[in-house]
């Protein structure tokens, strides 16, 4: 009953930290939908794979949202259109670019400066390099979900494809929420076809009051939606790290392998959020390696139970799994390389 009471403690603790900022990047998503003419947006995104990548991870900067939060602003940049290098290198990027956490960082390791700016640099390098890795995949769908591929702009669907959502369109009794389009036809806005993505191109040239409304609408449904997962994710969260023997993890703390290795799994497990993981793995600095603290810092925002829940709304199981690998893998490359001259 005592670890039930703990477990559920630390589940409602990781609700109740990761709601807001969820929420944020839900509202961030439909402000981009709603509010942001998309196309003058691509035409600053270079076309060079590498640079894509790379302004992808530093738009983080600009959308200070943690790792619930980056998953809605993920998946509108890829229904915008936008380059599947950009929307990788804004996941995996954004949770830790950005000027909340860089504060937070400096706030709890005021002491060793270092660790702020190796953060950084190392969560760059890696967003920017998966995401170019990613840019060599020509088409990304089938590594999304069936429910992205239906909702991205793309004029060759199958022709069932299309009538199979055309027919259901037309269904009285379908569920949902609907907007009229153009000569009265009715587009879902939770499970549209992909015109209305088309249809979000004119939405900036609409009235403020129509499109608030809409905002309003698409924001509660992604809610729902990602608000969903984030409990399923926090579920497990909790129940791993009540069932986790802390013991064995302390004990490898010192080696400067294991040591690495344990805090990666520590911050994929415990989901905490990244803007206050630092205080979090301060509470290691006397047991583990200044190495493997900052593994845990790059490691855990990336990847961790918490976010993989989000991002199965996003990428099918193998294209999380090749996430996690490339991660895990330059995540300990650059650490160990770190303790190697620190």
């Amino acid at each position: 009953m005592t670890q039930f009471k703990t477990a559920f403690t630390i589940f409602l603790s990781l609700i109740v930290e990761a709601f807001p900022f969820l929420l944020l990047g839900v509202i961030l998503s439909s402000a981009l939908l709603f509010f942001v003419d998309e196309r003058k947006l691509l035409q600053l995104i270079p076309k060079q794979p590498l640079l894509g990548a790379l302004a992808g991870s530093a738009i983080g900067f600009l959308f200070p949202v943690c790792e619930c939060g980056n998953v809605p602003v993920a998946r509108r940049f890829l229904l915008q259109g936008f380059p599947p290098s950009v929307a990788v290198g804004f996941l995996l990027a954004a949770p830790t670019i950005n000027p909340v956490v860089i504060w937070s960082t400096w706030t709890a390791f005021r002491d060793q400066p270092e660790l702020v700016v190796f953060r950084v640099i190392f969560s760059l390098l890696i967003a920017t390099g998966i995401a170019w890795i990613f840019s060599s995949q020509a088409d990304l769908r089938p590594l999304l979900q069936p429910g992205m591929v239906r909702l991205m702009p793309a004029c060759d669907l199958k022709d069932s494809d299309w009538d199979e959502q055309k027919d259901e369109s037309l269904s009285l009794l379908a569920s949902g929420t609907y907007i009229i389009g153009e000569q009265g036809k009715r587009l879902k806005l939770d499970e549209s076809s992909w015109e209305m993505t088309q249809l979000s191109q004119d939405l900036v040239k609409q009235p403020w009051s129509y499109r608030w409304r809409l905002f309003m609408d698409n924001a509660l449904q992604e809610l729902r939606e990602l608000g969903g997962v984030l409990v399923i994710g926090s579920a497990i969260a909790a129940l791993i790290q009540v069932g986790m023997p802390r013991d064995l993890i302390l004990a490898v703390g010192t080696g400067p392998v294991t040591s690495i290795v344990a805090m990666m799994i520590l911050g994929a497990v415990v989901s905490i959020c990244s803007t206050v993981d630092a205080f979090f793995a301060l509470s290691f600095a006397s047991t583990f390696t200044s190495a493997s603290l900052l593994a845990f810092l790059v490691f855990g925002p990336m990847i961790d139970i918490k976010s993989v829940g989000l991002m199965l709304s996003m990428f099918k199981p193998r294209a999380i799994i090749y996430l996690l690998v490339l991660a895990a893998q330059l995540t300990f490359v650059l650490t160990f390389l770190y303790h190697m001259v620190d």
